[in-house]
């Protein structure tokens, strides 16, 4: 099942279960899949646009706590939770080092300046399967280390 029938499958269980802050959020996860899909996208771009909603989602959500409006926020994380549901599952920290080392090793990166050297070798690699500040991160301690 791909994930758009299986979204579509939840949110009409959601929609029977009167779940309606879940259905606004299928719902447009729902048409962000299928705008990709449009387009061409196949299943990487998938993981993409997941990846990018929740980005944005966490990041009204910040943007809405330093305004002092927490209901929103809680909300944004809400559906930030729903998107996560259906992206690929994370990397752990231990196979993103190696990721990282092995890209560190390939590109012959010795300083901090070289980071997005190395950036254009893990991004591909890792595929929405880590958030990009986290490989950031992890680029950076390397190179530093």
């Amino acid at each position: 099942m791909s994930t758009l029938e299986r979204l579509k499958a939840d949110t009409a269980t959601a929609l029977k279960g009167g779940d309606r802050e879940r259905v606004n959020a299928l719902r447009l996860i729902t048409s962000e899949l299928q705008k990709a899909e449009k387009e061409g996208a196949g299943a990487t771009e998938e993981s993409a646009v997941l990846q990018r909603e929740r980005k944005r989602r966490l990041e009204a959500a910040d943007a809405y706590e330093e305004a002092g409006r927490d209901d929103l926020a809680g909300a944004e994380r809400r559906e930030a939770e729903v998107i996560e549901d259906y992206m690929p599952e994370q990397l752990s920290d231990g196979d993103l080092d190696a990721i990282v080392g092995d890209a560190v090793a390939e590109s012959g990166a010795s300083s901090p300046r070289e980071l997005g050297k190395v950036m254009s070798m893990v991004m591909p690699r890792v595929q929405g399967r880590a958030d990009g500040a986290r490989v950031s991160a992890a680029v950076r301690e390397k190179l530093t280390a």
